[in-house]
């Protein structure tokens, strides 16, 4: 901006005719622009509308702590931008500062270019446009001030009749008594619409030209600033040549003004415009994780404080993960579409049980039920840790404590006794807890249920932060029960952390538009477990990745887990993990149709498990476990 070029703010000094008609009071005002506006119309009716206005015109005091309804954005931990929840009024509130010169001088050039001279109406241009349309014989000109503006937009109804000019008239001077020129056009800069469901110059700024407001040059403020009559019209979405010549207006009427000299006004209009794309309604880059949070905020703010709030949401979601992640089921998914029409998976951070990524199934587009963290199934043999740690803490059990896998058979309350089977229907006799866990034995574990008690095993289950519906059956280690995957994930999270846990979240921080926390899910770890027990249970999980039913879970390093595979053959999981993130994977059909003769956790789920683990831990540095051996053995 040239500093010889006149800016607005320069005129500190009121005209002689608004301080007269400051001076004679708002009824005399109000009919002295009776007069000049009704023209050949009945006086009779002018005065109508003045009664009229004085009467029902809005009380504009509530503007001095007005927020305009603002889009809520949602964004990754590092500050990525997910998504914007809006409804009809996308927008993002800026202060006047933050808005670029060139765009403030080019509004007010087209729009007001008195603004900061008149008190809310400005008499001489209301004459000249009255002349006008009256020579016109229609209205084809209009004296609005950006104060009345302003009263239209946030109060009265866009039809053209005389009454509604006059209450527009009325509420300016009301609202020019009652907030400074800054304070008007930071509001209307923040309230006018631009197009495309923006609402904003902030919004508009970053659909149009992909950037913020405060960074606009003088060609694209020009442009945006051309706009604003006829948004949709001339928008340069829409007809780019259009918003050109919109734009040179805006750029001549600089000049007239002296705001702009010449030469800024040529090399504007040369500038190459780069334009952006439009913003409202998008889709969300991370569905899956962006509805997890939108439900949980829904249920404590409600669906209206959501869309309107202008929430800053930062999730524990890691982008790059999440990518990864998203990329590893929709490849895999390829392989098994042919019996299994969904896979879903599930990272958490056992350091803080933040949810670092969420796949809910292989097409969010086609549905957005995430069967990461809704669809409730049996995780099979996954849930044998659970009672293996419920053993270890009671001090009576080790990793090496003898087992019998040989034939039982229970009184399970019916006419018939409940004899658990093996897997491959064979018995192997006595074995170690590490030998039946590894090789997933079925008898042993049921077994073991029984004598450390089902309800202990509940009990265990709800302090790893299981909520689902847990039956109190003798099958239950055997994973009849109806788990999601979030769950498993956030289960096997503690095991890793040694037995230590947070809340399991999506959700880092909340804050308002002003920056007032309304959510803080800082990690605040409680030791849930018996750190020896944990321990037991990481070393024996080892075992089932090196020698076990999961060696194809094998990435290289230190790494524990358990496979998964229901008896019905409907689901098929493998949750492993290592001290820095816990992954849960699962495939199976929404109809519950069994998969098919075959399929296993360990075959199916553990190389898809292996393939988004070692692309996601690529730059992350080994981190081995803890042994059993650190920590003090509870007393048996």
């Amino acid at each position: 901006m040239s500093s010889s070029a006149t800016s607005p703010q320069d005129f500190s000094s009121r005209s002689t005719s608004t301080l007269f008609l400051r001076g004679i009071g708002d009824a005399t005002l109000t009919t002295i622009l009776t007069l000049t506006l009704l023209g050949s119309a009945g006086l009779a009716g002018g005065l109508m509308g003045v009664a009229i206005s004085y009467r029902d015109l809005p009380d504009v005091t509530s503007l001095a702590s007005f927020s305009p309804n603002e889009t809520t954005y949602i964004y990754d931990i590092n500050g990525k931008l997910l998504t914007g929840l809006h409804e009809e009024e996308n927008r993002q509130v800026v202060p006047l500062a933050k808005i670029s010169p060139h765009l403030k001088l080019s509004v007010l050039a087209i729009e007001d270019s008195n603004f900061y001279q008149h008190d809310g109406i400005n008499p001489v241009g209301i004459l000249r446009a009255a002349i006008t349309n009256y020579q016109a014989g229609q209205t084809v000109q209009g004296a609005s001030t950006l104060s009345m503006q302003l009263a239209k937009n946030l109060y009265l109804t866009p039809e053209r009749a005389f009454s509604r000019k006059l209450a527009e008239a009325v509420l300016a001077l009301r609202i020019e008594q009652l907030l400074s020129k800054d304070e008007i056009l930071q509001l209307y800069l923040n309230q006018v619409y631009w197009g495309h469901n923006t609402y904003g110059v902030e919004t508009a700024a970053r659909s149009y030209f992909n950037k913020s407001a405060e960074d606009l040059t003088l060609a694209e403020s020009a442009m945006m600033a051309g706009i604003i009559k006829a948004p949709e019209g001339y928008s340069p979405f829409v007809d780019l040549d259009l918003a050109k010549e919109q734009q040179n207006i805006v750029l001549g009427r600089l000049e007239e003004l002296k705001w702009i000299t010449p030469a800024e006004a040529e090399a504007a209009r040369a500038e190459k415009i780069t334009l952006g794309e439009i913003t409202s309604y998008q889709r969300s880059q991370a569905p899956d994780v962006t509805n997890t949070v939108i439900q949980e905020l829904t249920e404590r703010f409600g669906r209206e404080a959501l869309v309107r709030g202008g929430f800053r949401v930062q999730t524990t979601l890691d982008w790059k993960m999440q990518k990864i992640a998203e990329e590893t089921v929709r490849r895999n998914h390829q392989h098994y579409a042919y019996a299994a029409d969904q896979m879903a998976l599930v990272a958490v951070d056992p350091r803080t049980h933040f949810i670092k990524a969420i796949v809910g199934g292989v097409d969010n587009k086609k549905s957005e039920f995430n069967r990461a963290t809704q669809a409730y199934r049996q995780p099979g043999s996954a849930f044998k840790p659970l009672v293996y740690y419920t053993a270890f803490a009671t001090g009576k059990y080790t990793p090496d404590s003898m087992v019998k896998d040989s034939p039982v058979s229970f009184n399970d309350g019916g006419l018939q006794r409940y004899k658990p089977q093996n897997y491959d229907r064979s018995f192997q006799g006595s074995m170690s807890i590490r030998q039946a866990l590894a090789q997933s034995r079925n008898v042993p574990a049921i077994v073991m249920g029984q004598k450390v008690g089902i309800k202990n095993v509940i009990d265990v289950s709800r302090k790893l932060g299981i909520t689902s519906p847990i039956p109190n059956v003798i099958s239950l280690p055997l994973g009849a029960v109806d788990l999601t995957p979030v769950e498993m994930a956030s289960a096997y999270a503690t095991f890793a952390n040694n037995g230590w846990q947070s809340k399991t979240t999506a959700i880092l921080q909340v804050t308002d538009p002003t920056g007032k926390v309304l959510i803080n899910n800082t990690p605040q770890p409680k030791l849930v477990l018996n750190p020896w027990a944990a321990a037991a249970v990481n070393s024996t999980l080892q075992t089932v990745v090196q020698s076990g039913t999961g060696v194809a879970a094998q990435i290289g390093r230190p790494a524990a887990g358990k496979t998964g595979t229901t008896s019905s053959e409907r689901d098929v999981w493998f949750v492993g993990y290592v001290p820095q993130l816990s992954v849960a994977v699962w495939a199976g059909n929404d109809n519950y149709a069994r998969i098919g003769s075959g399929a296993t956790g360990g075959g199916w789920m553990a190389p898809v498990w292996r393939e988004f683990m070692s692309e996601a831990l690529k730059d992350t540095p080994v981190q081995y476990f803890e042994p059993p051996s650190k920590f003090p053995k509870p007393k048996g």
